[in-house]
Parts: C-alpha cells; sequence; structure tokens
C-alpha cells in the first residue's frame, strides 16, 4: 500500500504529490567501493520525442549533489597501473537515499530506475598490459568504473 519494488507499475501517484524512491546500494564483498547512485528516468512526449534526465541522489565521500541534481567534484582515483589494483580508500562500502522525482507530472507515462556506479579499478587491458608487458596505444582504456542497474518502475496513470 506504500509502494512498488523495482520492475513493478506504479499506476497512481500520491494524492497531489510526486513519487518517491527508496534506493540503497551495497558494494560487492570482493570488488570496488561505490561512488555515487543515480536515478535515470525516461520518458515520451506527446509528440512521440523520447527524453531522458539523470539525477545523482547518493554520493560517497562526503561530497555534495547541486540543485541541478548533480555533483561536480569527482570521487578520486585510488587505481594503481603498474601492477595493476585499486584500494577501496575512496568511495563508500554502501549509500542510500530517498529522493524525490523534482520534474515529476502525474499525466505523462514514464519510467524510472536506479544505476550505482563504483570508483574506478583496473580493466582487463591493463592487467594484460603488465602480464604480457604491450605497449599498449593511447587510446586503450586502462580503467573502467563498473555499473549495475535495476529494473524500472514504470509509472502509466
Amino acid at each position: 500500500s506504500k509502494g512498488v519494488p523495482m520492475g513493478s507499475d506504479l499506476s497512481t501517484a500520491p494524492d497531489g504529490r510526486a513519487p518517491s524512491f527508496l534506493v540503497y546500494a551495497l558494494r560487492d564483498a570482493l570488488g570496488a567501493n561505490l561512488d555515487r547512485v543515480q536515478i535515470i528516468k525516461g520518458w515520451v512526449d506527446d509528440a512521440g520525442s523520447a527524453f531522458e534526465s539523470v539525477y545523482v541522489v547518493a554520493v560517497s565521500d562526503g561530497r555534495t549533489i547541486g540543485t541541478d541534481g548533480r555533483c561536480k567534484t569527482q570521487v578520486g582515483d585510488s587505481v594503481n597501473l603498474s601492477i595493476p589494483s585499486w584500494t577501496n580508500t575512496i568511495g563508500d562500502p554502501e549509500l542510500g537515499a530517498v529522493w524525490t522525482d523534482p520534474d515529476f507530472d502525474p499525466t505523462i507515462k514514464a519510467f524510472s530506475y536506479a544505476r550505482v556506479i563504483e570508483i574506478a579499478t583496473p580493466r582487463w587491458t591493463a592487467y594484460d598490459r603488465v602480464k604480457f608487458k604491450l605497449d599498449l596505444p593511447a587510446e586503450i582504456p586502462l580503467k573502467a568504473q563498473e555499473r549495475a542497474y535495476t529494473s524500472p518502475i514504470w509509472y502509466a496513470p
């Protein structure tokens, strides 16, 4: 009666209010700490044009989220490409927030899902570069920020 899980349909909005989302994420026990949690909202207008907005809803390391829904401060980088390895000295092992859609229109069908982004870790190319003593071109990425996604909540008035 108070909500729906990710992957469900939300058929009515709370009376006169935008829906709120409870988002909570934990890092993998053997993985990297978390950088940030985002809510991605998509919708199609009456003309058939598709739109998407990305809102940062939780950030690590005491950083702040601006009124525009963005965090302007980067989490940092603990990757050591000579080994390769990383440390969990930045980021947080868990992040959570309650977020209310600031642009909610109860008349428009929409979907929203969460995306969790880890701190940077070495990419497989970094491991191969060290193991095989390769001189890789500069455009080959050596770091990545892994992501996890939820199923969407579909809002259909």
